[in-house]
């Protein structure tokens, strides 16, 4: 009776003092619960590059890294987005270090907390590099297809009526999901990410890469794979996918292909207050209140499938600083630019005010935070906003931490 006592009073204890009970991040070969998959959502942050600390690409890179690692911990963050992924440059994919080196990240990253998700991306790109790239034999196992000691092609991936290639420039181009050549490097890049620990996948501009899968079979095929592979391989023999989905979803035959949708966050200026925004339902091709339902690949029914929304990134169009609604530049440029050109007491503000009509507008929506993201306006931080509070190991933080720790704290939910 005694004990019952003590546990009925420490209970009564933590209850007053506003403490929770943690909430879950179970996931299984089985999938993941709705309710973990928002616990997930309402924690994601965007870190670019996060594994590959290595000045991967352009300007952007770290001597800051051991301060973003410091911040994920500080800020509680579960799923880190695009932490690791190639725009370009496919040939580094030969290079062993590029591979350890993110290993060692996620396992420091899982001993401090075995619940993080790190995302990595399948992106609507392939250059001629690829061509520099062995085919593991996994890979042609995956299709039941003899191995061979060869590499992937470039001109295999393309588009056979010549749609969208060299879109980004020439020798670079938007890859074509119904070749079986795509098809075996999503699988592979895929297979290589699930090795490492990664166990969500950002698959891109789907219906660019879509050109000619009009009824989303060939996509279905390789999403299947990766599963299958996700079974296997993957941390909690479960993989999560999604995409960039500018109609709403990608549903076949009434089951959604991906775990959850994705979309920019569609800023609309306030014409006649420079540089102000605000978000609305209806906002061009916005994914408030769209985002389409059916049976999601964990099993479980809903009729609007969970989302992320956040501040991408872009360019700037050709009048940077003048406002045009019907542009999906915010401002002439593009929302994670425009923010970062916003002071910091507006963009703290600004922050506070999305996170809050997102919650109110769409139960199912929820907002991926700005850690790490390059930018495209002028400025003296290395090509990046980062969110880190600014100090000594980050003297290029624009000061949003606290906001976003602040954010999720207050609107812990329940398991």
């Amino acid at each position: 009776m005694k004990k019952k006592f003590l546990v009925q009073l420490l209970f009564l204890v933590c209850l007053s003092s506003g403490y929770t009970q943690a909430q879950s991040y179970h996931i299984n070969a089985n999938g993941i619960s709705k309710k973990v998959l928002s616990n997930y959502l309402s924690r994601a942050v965007t870190m670019v590059y996060f594994l590959t600390p290595d000045k991967p690409e352009g300007n952007l890179g770290y001597p800051y890294h051991a301060d973003d690692i410091r911040m994920i911990k500080n800020i509680g963050a579960k799923f880190i987005g695009r932490s690791i992924y190639r725009w370009g440059g496919e040939a580094k994919l030969n290079d062993p270090q590029y591979w350890q080196k993110a290993q060692s990240l996620v396992n420091e990253m899982h001993r401090f907390d075995k619940d993080i998700i790190f995302q990595s991306c399948i992106f609507e790109i392939v250059t001629e590099q690829v061509n520099e790239v062995p085919i593991p034999a996994w890979v042609f196992s995956g299709f039941n297809l003899p191995a061979q000691n060869r590499n992937f092609s470039y001109n295999s991936m393309i588009n056979k009526q010549g749609k969208l290639v060299n879109h980004w420039r020439k020798g670079s181009s938007v890859p074509d999901v119904s070749e079986l050549e795509t098809q075996l490097w999503f699988y592979f890049l895929a297979g290589s990410y699930i090795n490492l620990g990664c166990e969500a996948i950002h698959l891109g501009q789907i219906e660019l890469i879509g050109m000619n899968d009009k009824d989303r079979s060939s996509w279905a095929t390789i999403i299947a794979k990766i599963r299958s592979y996700a079974k296997q391989h993957a941390r909690r023999n479960w993989v999560l996918l999604d995409a960039h989905v500018p109609y709403g979803g990608m549903i076949k035959d009434g089951k959604s292909l991906l775990d959850f949708n994705t979309f920019p966050l569609r800023i609309k200026e306030v014409v006649e207050k420079p540089y102000d925004g605000i978000l609305q339902v209806n906002y061009l091709d916005a994914l408030y209140n769209k985002s389409k339902g059916g049976i999601t690949p964990s099993g479980w029914k809903t009729p609007h499938v969970p989302y992320l929304v956040e501040f991408d990134n872009f360019g700037r169009s050709a009048k940077p600083n003048v406002a045009d609604t019907n542009s999906h530049f915010i401002w002439g440029w593009d929302e994670i630019s425009w923010f970062s050109l916003l002071p910091e007491h507006a963009r703290n503000s600004w922050l506070n005010y999305a996170y809050n009509w997102i919650k109110k507008i769409d139960v199912n929506g929820h907002l991926q935070m700005p850690g790490c993201r390059m930018i495209s306006c002028q400025n003296e931080s290395a090509g990046s906003y980062r969110a880190n509070t600014n100090s000594a190991a980050c003297p290029i933080g624009y000061g949003q931490e606290e906001v976003i720790k602040s954010l999720w704290k207050d609107s812990r939910a329940g398991n």
